[in-house]
């Protein structure tokens, strides 16, 4: 299923959007998909917030999904109870979270516990893919955990500032991915030359060879989810930039229902 993401309407909460009009929106541009991804106004609603924010996601006949940071037993099983009140089958997590930096030898221990839960609630913790961790890292805590409600979130733009290259971070991780966030991305010349910008354009403009990760990871086949998001540099206002979001997410959307 395609959908979108908090992260393709970043610009636009920071302006006032809510987390109800974003849903709002997403419904009107034909979507069933919405993932709350690093939305820090989740973690403070209270309950009749939640019950307000799931009925309006039901009331536009959006499936949820959640995001977060991190892999401390106590945030997790948080999120574990957001899951549940927004009746969401999968979390997006990073090994590392806002306060912490674990070994990445510690994760296993660190996650088996609270991934037996989501297995028992029949919710997928995906790990995402980031220049933090190497991609083969991420995998050998996967395989180590052994479990099928643990798997990766593929964002393959993520590992270039580690200098890998984004085909190889596909090859890796295809096996155990859940979900995959999809955006384009591009290295451009800054003033004067003295280096190079490395940020989102515009979905079909970019190096992001996106049919490559549909032949080798097969998301639509095998029912994983791909997520709409963008790093959309500041365009100078306001005005221009969610002009540009709300553009860049038409033709993303456009660009995966057009593709087989």
């Amino acid at each position: 299923m395609i959908g979108l993401g908090t992260y393709a309407y970043f610009w636009q909460h920071a302006e006032g959007l809510t987390l109800a009009q974003a849903f709002d929106d997403a419904h009107a541009q034909g979507v069933e998909l919405f993932q709350i991804c690093d939305y820090a106004p989740l973690e403070s609603m209270s309950d009749r917030e939640l019950a307000d924010a799931a009925h309006a996601a039901r009331e536009n006949g959006l499936t949820i999904e959640l995001g977060t940071k991190g892999i401390e037993p106590e945030r997790l099983f948080r999120f574990l109870r957001l899951a549940e009140a927004f009746d969401a089958r999968l979390v997006r997590s990073m090994i590392h979270g806002p306060d912490s930096t674990p070994n990445i030898a510690d994760a296993p221990a660190m996650l088996a516990p609270t991934v037996d839960a989501y297995a028992a609630s029949g919710i997928t913790l995906a790990l995402e893919t980031y220049e933090q961790v190497a991609t083969a890292d991420l995998v050998g805590v996967v395989e180590a955990v052994g479990s099928d409600a643990l798997g990766i979130c593929l964002d393959p733009a993520n590992v270039v500032a580690r200098l890998e290259q984004p085909t190889d971070c596909i090859a890796l991780a295809a096996p155990h991915v859940k979900n995959v966030h999809v955006k384009d991305f591009a290295f451009a010349r800054q003033d004067g030359w003295v280096g190079f910008t490395y940020s989102g354009v515009r979905m079909g403009s970019g190096l992001h060879d996106y049919a490559h990760l549909l032949d080798v990871v097969r998301p639509r086949e095998r029912g994983i989810n791909e997520i709409v998001e963008h790093w959309l540099p500041w365009q100078g206002d306001a005005t221009t930039t969610i002009r540009t979001e709300r553009d860049w997410t038409r033709a993303t959307l456009e660009h995966l229902r057009s593709t087989p």
